[in-house]
């Protein structure tokens, strides 16, 4: 289009008009329907419509068709004009700033007294403009596909520019991923001094969202079949939720239409969505909705015609769905996120035991227990501001544990009768999560003064920050695909460990109250003793976890008189006096004595329990032995 406005007689001054209107008004010219058309009965007595035609056969046009298309290219000239993205980002921030690494060979510029020029680019100009950039002389770089192949942009610490980190903003990533993969590769290499951060440029036109959907599937799908891991396609670029063909999109698609059916949605009724979209959703003969309703691309499609106020407003209640379930998937661990990492500063392998070994290959599944020493990330309170100073709803801090977080709007979620349910985000010094209204305002949380804020949040990020967090963690590794469905499946994620030297461990996490299952599963007697705190964390499971040296008793979480209690169940009778002078305390429940552990001694009292039990089941072996 460009090269078409140079070649046309110059204008003095020089003036070219090259955006998207001219594609806009020859669209409008040719694809506008102007012609009249008429309704014919064919030879098996079915109306058909045609176009309509003189007794001369030339088309009968409608005056009222022609006389709205003129009226819309008038007002579509009347415009200012439309740049592209790539001349309005030099038009805006001057030529001495950003560094063009494109395939153009010429290009228009506007100099300092508003006047246009058309400049020419030689064939070392996408050289100069990379050095220029990467010597830190251009603050800014655009590069287009043309200028992505065999380029490096990271922060090189050979380069000067090294102190500034990247941020990598992905403009129009197209429809192939292959591509979108290998223009983010551009700055993100080895030997960087810092990691880029990305950033997916959308306009506040939900509909939008149908190409964003589509190249996050194809990411997704591209690093599940080069390295089985998702996240090396997606570059965590995307959020589950922005994956528009998943089974959880799917699912509440399903829901909103019949929500739309019962008249529970507010964004349209649906007579209207049938009549502005032409969709096909209601079975002639029952009056209620088909069997086959239209699938997500043709839902999606349709959607982009409406205006934006209504495509923004379905949208937003569809979206309220969709992160309705991925909210419960990622709560229950069932969220497909692909190979998850947890980075360490060291990991130490305190055991290990082999629970299979295949007899074709020799290669082993093993249960490992690591102890993980790893560095918390604090946000400090100047970044803070930074990214959430606008969205600040509330100063807080947790008077049951003396935390701080800051309250944030979250994006909604619907529950199944379409009732909308306000979701508030709890940001904190080394993380963040998502809360509902109601729990928020039934927890500790409180409002305290923006100052009394700040002193907390800094001595918080200090104390993050001066320290070795230290965790014990069992995992599952080595040969688990033909082993799969013996592990516990209470959390199907696969984990990369990593430490700081670059080893890493791939696996399965087994949660404390799992132990029990895979030795049960693979017939090995578990060596792997759990903490007294672990027992305690597994006593939450439904079936809780045993006690070692004191089979069959079990530590099991047991909701008794409207409150949650700690109980040792199935306990030996012959221990029971022990148990009640260390701490623990009995009631007489249905003519049954049941056995508890006060809720402030717990782990000081579980521990003891352990330790005893362990001893015991020592001296049971020796006197067996001895037999």
């Amino acid at each position: 289009m460009t090269k078409r406005r140079k070649s046309e007689p110059p204008a003095a001054p020089l003036e070219i008009m090259a955006d998207c209107k001219e594609a806009m008004i020859d669209y409008l010219k040719t694809a506008f329907p102007v012609r009249m058309m008429q309704v014919i009965k064919g030879s098996d007595d079915v109306e058909r419509s045609e176009l309509m035609v003189d007794a001369e056969g030339n088309p009968v046009f409608c005056q009222q068709a022609l006389a709205l298309r003129d009226a819309m290219i008038e007002e579509l000239c009347a415009l200012p004009p439309i740049g592209s993205a790539l001349d309005e980002i030099i038009r805006h921030f001057g030529t001495h700033a950003v560094a063009e690494v494109t395939g153009r060979s010429r290009r228009l510029v506007v100099d300092g007294n508003g006047r246009q020029k058309i400049e020419s680019r030689g064939a070392r100009s996408n050289i100069v403009e990379a050095e220029a950039f990467m010597s830190g002389a251009k603050q800014i770089l655009v590069f287009s596909d043309a200028g992505g192949t065999g380029r490096s942009y990271h922060a090189d610490r050979n380069c000067k520019s090294s102190d500034r980190r990247r941020i990598h903003f992905l403009l129009e990533p197209g429809w192939r991923a292959s591509n979108a993969i290998q223009g983010l590769g551009r700055s993100n290499r080895t030997n960087q001094a810092s990691a880029p951060i990305f950033r997916p440029v959308t306009t506040d036109c939900r509909g939008e969202r149908r190409f964003i959907s589509t190249i996050a599937r194809r990411l997704d799908s591209l690093g599940a079949l080069t390295r089985g891991q998702r996240q090396t396609g997606g570059q965590n670029l995307f959020d589950p939720a922005d994956n528009l063909e998943s089974d959880y999109a799917r699912d509440a698609l399903n829901q909103w239409y019949h929500l739309l059916y019962r008249g529970k949605l507010t964004s349209t009724s649906l007579s209207t969505f049938i009549a502005m979209t032409g969709l096909k959703l209601l079975d002639k003969d029952s009056g209620g909705l088909l069997d086959d309703l239209p699938p997500i691309q043709r839902w999606l499609n349709r959607l982009l015609a409406l205006r934006i106020e209504t495509q923004n407003a379905i949208f937003e209640e569809y979206m309220a769905l969709i992160q309705a379930r991925i909210d419960a998937a990622r709560e229950a661990g069932r969220l497909d996120v692909g190979v998850e990492t947890i980075q360490a500063e060291r990991v130490i392998l305190l055991d290990e035991q082999i629970l299979r070994r295949d007899p074709v290959t020799g290669a082993e599944t093993r249960l490992s227990r690591l102890e993980l020493h790893y560095r918390r990330r604090a946000t400090g309170f100047a970044q803070l501001i930074r990214q959430h100073g606008d969205e600040a709803e509330g100063w807080l801090r947790n008077g049951k544990s003396g935390r701080v977080a800051l309250q944030v709007t979250s994006w909604p979620i619907m529950d199944s009768e379409g009732e909308p349910i306000t979701m508030w985000e709890l940001v904190r010094p080394t993380g963040r999560e998502r809360i509902r209204d109601r729990a928020l305002v039934e927890s500790h949380w409180s409002p305290i003064g923006k100052a009394e804020f700040e002193t907390l949040w800094d001595a918080e990020v200090a104390e993050a920050r001066s320290k070795l967090d230290v965790e014990t963690i069992n995992m599952a590794t080595g040969l688990l695909l033909p082993v799969w469905n013996k592990l516990p499946d209470d959390d199907l994620r696969v984990w990369r460990v990593a430490d700081a030297d670059g080893n890493s461990i791939l696996g399965r996490i087994i949660s404390p109250s799992g132990l029990a299952k895979v030795a049960t599963a693979f017939s090995v007697s578990m060596k792997i003793a759990l903490s007294p705190s672990e027992m305690i964390v597994a006593a939450r499971d439904g079936e809780g976890v045993a006690i070692p040296g004191m089979e069959p008793a079990r530590l099991i979480r047991a909701f008794v008189n409207d409150s949650r209690r700690l109980e040792i169940r199935d306990f030996p009778a012959s221990r029971r006096e022990w148990l009640k002078s260390i701490g623990c305390f009995t009631e007489i429940i249905a003519y049954k004595t049941r056995l508890f552990i006060p809720a402030d001694r717990a782990t000081t009292i579980v521990e003891q329990i352990s330790r005893t039990g362990v001893e015991w089941g020592k001296l049971a072996a020796l006197s067996d032995k001895a037999a």
